[in-house]
């Protein structure tokens, strides 16, 4: 019976347990743990500063494995075939396995090892780190690549001041290149990081306590911090490879060849360690594929190891950015927008009809559909390519790679939906193990599974099985109350970021008290939190509700005064109300006291709720209007402020057929006529515009607003999470909401109007009830551990009379033509 050993037990070592267990490998498998925990989930690392615990990452053992946690091994006698531990335990082996991983870089600088430096590699790490932000003000993050910037994240989201230091001219300097490295500073430094590019680090200095309370760079600038993170890149650990005499590279990693066995036949190394035709993999992909290969060769395969993908798609600090195939090329095509921070680039061939490659940040939607014709013919013209964001899946080539992280193409997932009977993207998963890792891929899986011909699970998510709109009549039927009494009834697990907010606007909907108040608090999306709209630079806008646009001049004034006595910048906005801009978090609930003593009341501008209704002046000021908009659209914004839904709505009222209230581009829009109202539904502006359709005609006023009352309730009931009135109304059918809502065929209207009654009767205003309750009040701060300290890293400059944040404008960035 073969005796495996392996060493180390991070997520290559895990996979290739999971591998040689799946394929039955016989023999006695034994696993030397050096951390006090199993194998985690290291991707998902910052999650656990946000909330998770230690297990949710954990990877399962399988059974009758051997797993000796903290066991760190400190040689291998090759020659007896036995390898020991720091506490004298000799364990022998027939075959190892090295997976011993890397360790954080921590570059020569002076001051190093004082008592607030960390690295950002193990859960104990970030442990550390908390412990230690608990008394500080401000981090510093040396790195400014993938891992720097979550550790930066980290730290913002841990109430610190937050710096990253990079030394090259950009951040991610190995994934995006100048341009995309400047649109990301933008987002990065709107979110209220500081970031110094082209940067190093003279030394970091202690304080009086000996403790670090400042880091110099080498103009002699120094930023004040009590905390200092290294996310400097990471160094493969072949120590104990080197002293067993195995071949190691001169710049490190332990030398493999392609079934990544070492220069001892009896011995594989796998991972990060591993250097295979020069190359150490720092990506999960190819740590997994080299896992893969090994459990091959092990069981007597043939399996070789290539060159890897090196793709990356992530999101990083609510950022979009991705890159794959090469960052140069005979041509490139760029795309850029300044207004939405969006950077795109494709490089081709000097023919451009061959993709080499593309980075993409702010939006990596052509990421999925592209990546895999890296290196082949492209089916359209790059620029057009960049906009359409590509073909379908099914026009994919089937040895196209679809999933990078475990090398799976799209034949496999096609081989195995139709010999598995696959319906669901679950079962890809469980089947192929394409999307188990960072999870791109999965919009890309459901497209096949569309295309294939399957009807795909309308799951919520993981979590539940049903639709929002399945969900939403669970919760009103049953009268359940609480995410927790949801999710332990009718779902499994914890929950994620998808559930939570949909069930949270689901319990708002069917008002179940205030959205702050206990378990509702921690569902909410990010601007719900603190019932405000987040902008750049880490400020909160204040948009107070301005009905149908009609205000006293009382009212202006107040709102001119609180402008002026907080510094805050003012617009009109298209919706005809006034948005504040400008204001820190703890200043949101002072602001608000002064403007709800003076009569207003949340205008909603953060949450998935009525926004605006939209009005001309009608026919009391105008010569041309025959009803009165103004009014109606007042009695309408009234009605339905408040009313929590999938997704934002908006309204407007026009009072005649000239339409300057450009009601037929709103989620439902109504224009006068000499007999009553014409009520128009579906429309919204944003990046696919839509005009609304006309659903009745002539209607009198009481007849409109019952008829709204049904649609919206309609809409609110069984539409998709995110999803606006207009794709809601093309997915129903616009023939079918018809007859729902004007015949009463599903038999729901009373129903429905009820519904709307209860809304209406049980409207209170959202902040008011916060200025009234001290425990919501308390939420109001910039940092948890110094509640009464403002963030400075928020500063403004003038323009225009007025302030603006103190940012690297996006507009000064440079636009290449395509030169293709």
């Amino acid at each position: 019976m073969t005796r495996l050993v392996v060493v180390g037990h991070g997520p290559t070592a895990s996979r290739l347990v999971e591998t040689l267990t799946g394929r039955g490998f016989a023999g006695t498998i034994t696993v030397l743990g050096e951390e006090p925990r199993p194998a985690y989930d290291r991707v998902a690392l910052t999650s656990y500063l946000a909330g998770k615990s230690a297990e949710d990452l954990t990877y399962p053992v399988p059974e009758g494995v051997t797993l000796r946690l903290g066991a760190r091994v400190t040689g291998i006698d090759r020659e007896a075939r036995v390898v020991t531990t720091a506490d004298g335990h000799a364990e022998p082996y027939d075959v190892l396995v090295l997976a011993t991983g890397s360790s954080a870089f921590v570059p020569p600088v002076p001051g190093r090892e004082l008592e607030g430096c960390f690295v950002y590699r193990t859960i104990d790490d970030l442990d550390a780190i908390r412990e230690a932000s608990q008394d500080a003000v401000s981090g510093v993050v040396i790195g400014g690549g993938l891992l720097g910037l979550e550790a930066a994240d980290a730290l913002r989201g841990l109430g610190l001041a937050t710096h990253v230091v990079e030394m090259g001219g950009w951040l991610m300097p190995r994934q995006v290149d100048e341009g995309g490295g400047a649109v990301l500073r933008g987002h990065v430094e709107s979110l209220g990081l500081n970031v110094h590019t082209g940067a190093g680090v003279r030394e970091i200095v202690a304080g009086p306590d000996g403790r670090v309370n400042g880091l110099v760079k080498p103009d002699g600038e120094t930023i004040e911090t009590q905390v200092v993170v290294f996310s400097a890149g990471v160094r493969p650990r072949d120590e104990l490879a080197r002293s067993s005499g195995l071949d190691v590279g001169e710049r490190g990693g332990i030398v493999v060849d392609d079934g990544m066995r070492t220069s001892d036949p009896a011995i594989y190394a796998v991972g990060e360690c591993a250097l295979h035709e020069g190359m150490v993999y720092g990506l999960v992909g190819p740590c997994f594929t080299m896992a893969e290969v090994a459990a091959d060769r092990i069981l007597g395969g043939g399996a070789a190891f290539a060159r890897a993908d090196m793709s990356t798609k992530l999101k990083l600090l609510g950022v979009e950015v991705a890159q794959f195939g090469a960052m140069d090329g005979a041509l490139d095509v760029t795309f850029m927008d300044p207004v939405t921070g969006v950077y795109q680039k494709l490089f081709v061939s000097d023919d451009a009809r061959t993709l080499l490659g593309g980075i993409c940040v702010g939006d990596a939607a052509p990421y999925n559909t592209l990546k895999p014709f890296v290196g082949r013919e492209l089916p359209g013209s790059p620029g057009e390519l960049l906009f359409t964001g590509g073909p379908s899946n099914m026009d994919l080539p089937d040895d196209a790679q679809v999933c990078s992280c475990n090398n799976v193409t799209k034949g496999q997932i096609c081989s195995a939906i139709a010999d598995k009977g696959l319906t669901d993207v679950a079962g890809i998963k469980s089947c192929t193990r394409a999307g188990t890792a960072c999870g791109s891929c999965v919009p890309m899986l459901k497209q096949i599974l569309i295309k294939s011909g399957v009807e795909v699970s309308k799951a919520l998510c993981e979590h539940f099985a049903y639709s929002r709109a399945e969900l939403f009549d669970i919760v009103r039927v049953r009268g359940i109350t609480t995410f927790s009494q949801l999710i332990a009834e009718h779902g499994t697990g914890r929950g994620c970021d998808v559930c939570k907010p949909t069930v949270a606007s689901i319990l708002a909907s069917l008002g179940n008290g205030h959205i702050l108040d206990g378990e509702q608090a921690a569902l909410q999306d990010t601007n719900d939190h603190f019932l405000a709209n987040i902008q750049r630079n880490g400020t909160y806008s204040v948009v107070p509700r301005i009905p149908g646009g009609e205000i006293t001049p009382d009212k202006l004034i107040v709102i001119g005064e609180v402008a002026r006595d907080f510094g805050l910048y003012t617009k009109i906005t298209g919706g005809q109300r006034i948005d504040l801009f400008g204001a820190r978090v703890e200043q949101l609930p002072l602001i608000w006291k002064r403007l709800v003593d003076a009569g207003f009341e949340s205008g909603h501008a953060y949450g998935k709720a009525l926004r605006t209704v939209k009005s001309c002046v009608g026919s009391t000021w105008c010569r041309y209007g025959v009803q009165d908009s103004v009014g109606l659209a007042i009695a309408l914004e009234l009605r339905y402020r408040g009313l929590r839904s999938p997704h934002k709505l908006k309204s407007a009222v026009s009072g005649c057929a000239r339409e300057c209230a450009e009601a037929r581009g709103k989620d439902f829009g109504i224009i006068a006529t000499e007999q009553g109202w014409n009520l128009y539904v579906g429309g919204n502006g944003g990046f696919t515009p839509r005009h609304a359709d006309l659903f009745a005609s002539d209607l009198p006023t009481d007849e409109l607003i019952r008829i709204i009352d049904r649609f919206l309730m309609f809409y609110i009931r069984t539409a998709d999470r995110l999803q606006r009135t207009s794709v809601w109304l093309e997915n129903q059918g616009l023939d079918y909401v018809k007859e729902v809502i004007l015949e009463d065929s599903l038999g729901i209207c009373a129903e429905l109007e009820a519904q709307m009654e209860r809304h209406v009767a049980g409207y209170a205003d959202e902040w008011r009830a916060v200025l009234d309750d001290s425990e919501r009040l308390r939420r109001f701060v910039s940092f948890v551990n110094a509640p009464g300290t403002p963030d400075p890293s928020i500063s403004f400059e003038p323009e225009r009379d007025q302030v603006k944040p103190v940012l690297i404008p996006l507009e000064t960035l440079r636009l290449e033509p395509a030169r293709s």
